[in-house]
């Protein structure tokens, strides 16, 4: 293993690593004030400054139309696009840690299916149908469930093989796809249509409320990670080596696939099914700055809320006044990256 687990050929290493985050930073928050400006009703910029100062001042007194649109519709929709695009990035660095595999992420191993059923029930016939959980811990329940039968289903003799885990987990997504589509059967077409859209993935309708606990979970959750960076690279060059380097293998993925699992619960409860985030940003954030976890991590949960803030931008306006599922423009970006990721023939460990 090399030192700080870098494995090929990078674009950025050294001092320019903070050079990239800090573009990042001006890129998400270019990204942000030109989505909080664009929308059914294209806003000028000084107008958007001029909401968003008033409140974080509390000078002036912005028009309450144009208030209503920058502060209480657009912005909170922005920032949660960005939380979750965050968060489903530094899971699907999580999940590849995890089991050593590329093409691993919430949505591929059917974790994303499997949040989103627990949060189902609960939308569906209340906090009863689990025990009293609320959307989030039902969603994250229903996750740690699939993923750890995912991991069952993947193993032989002990040993976790790189063959069967996507296979496990399309099976335990279908499975978890079947049980969702039967709830559907059971509910009025009012609450139906609202659901169907909020499964595709909709950042519609986020509000200030929704903001508190996945910024908690994904602070908490990266702030863990990056702590283990030495041991997640370690873990990535195999079980024995990392054995040897006095990481805990076994404690190690226990907190990985619980995190992996939180954070997509924390994503699903709020926007619904949002695939293939984080299987993408882990690779282009890989390829920017090499497998270091202490680089890859930051770089990682940036680029996925620029992603997420610049897709989510693009439902708004592809086909004005209408507006698309955020999980339709993912998937069908998602797909293709994954398929040349399988003709490349990266599907095996790196």
């Amino acid at each position: 293993m090399l030192e700080g687990g870098e494995r090929g050929p990078h674009l950025v290493s050294g001092p320019m690593t903070g050079v990239l985050v800090a573009g990042l930073l001006v890129a998400l928050a270019a990204a942000s004030v030109l989505a909080i400006s664009i929308g059914s009703v294209t806003l000028p910029l000084g107008v958007v400054w001029k909401v968003v100062a008033s409140h974080l001042t509390g000078l002036g007194e912005p028009d309450p139309l144009r208030d209503q649109v920058v502060w209480d519709i657009r912005t909170p929709r922005v920032l949660v696009a960005a939380l979750v695009g965050a968060g489903l990035s530094v899971a699907g660095v999580a999940l590849q840690a995890l089991v050593r595999n590329p093409l691993a992420d919430p949505y591929v191993l059917g974790i994303s299916s499997g949040a989103s059923l627990g949060a189902v029930l609960v939308t569906a016939f209340g906090t009863s149908a689990l025990g009293g959980l609320g959307v989030t811990g039902a969603a994250f329940v229903t996750a740690v469930l699939s993923v750890l039968l995912v991991y069952v289903l993947a193993q032989r003799g002990g040993r976790l093989l790189d063959s069967r885990l996507v296979l496990a987990g399309v099976a335990v997504g279908y499975l978890a796809s079947a049980a969702t589509i039967y709830i559907q059967l059971q509910i009025s077409p009012t609450e139906l249509h609202a659901l169907m859209f909020w499964l595709m993935g909709s950042v519609a309708g986020a509000s200030w409320s929704d903001l508190g606990p996945p910024s908690a979970i994904i602070a908490a959750c990266t702030a863990y990670l990056l702590l283990q960076g030495r041991n997640l690279n370690a873990l990535m060059a195999g079980d024995d080596t990392a054995t040897g380097l006095g990481t805990s293998v076994q404690t190690l993925r226990i907190s990985l696939l619980v995190i992996g699992s939180l954070l997509t619960a924390a994503a699903v409860s709020v926007v619904g099914g949002v695939g293939f985030v984080g299987l993408m940003v882990p690779h282009a954030a890989r390829f920017l700055v090499g497998a270091d976890h202490r680089r890859l991590l930051p770089v990682a949960l940036l680029m996925g809320a620029v992603f997420l803030v610049v897709v989510d931008l693009a439902t708004r306006v592809v086909d004005r006044p209408n507006e698309l599922p955020v999980g339709v423009f993912t998937t069908a970006l998602g797909v293709p990256f994954f398929l040349w990721l399988l003709r490349r023939g990266r599907g095996g460990t790196d």
